[in-house]
């Protein structure tokens, strides 16, 4: 009688060999600087929106407020890809 399919030998699942390495661990000083870019550039872009007009130095400098506050998310942004 011929073997049914569900007798026939199963491929094993491969189970990748352990790893020696310890598992590498961010930076205490990473989320705190990766946090404090993301606020500051939120908060840079906000309150050239809000009192742009009323603060001295930020009316003279125009739309380079905007470069200055997505330079701040884009490090934050950066940064996150190191967090591990």
């Amino acid at each position: 009688m011929p073997k049914s399919r569900s007798d026939r030998k199963k491929k094993a699942v491969y189970t990748p060999p352990p790893s020696k390495e310890k598992p590498k661990v961010s930076p205490r000083w990473l989320v705190p600087t990766m946090l404090g870019f993301f606020i500051l550039g939120i908060l840079w872009i906000a309150v050239y929106y809000i009192a742009g007009s009323q603060v001295p130095y930020m009316q003279d400098w125009h739309n380079w407020n905007l470069l200055i506050g997505f330079s701040g998310i884009i490090v934050a942004v950066i940064l996150s890809t190191r967090w591990h």
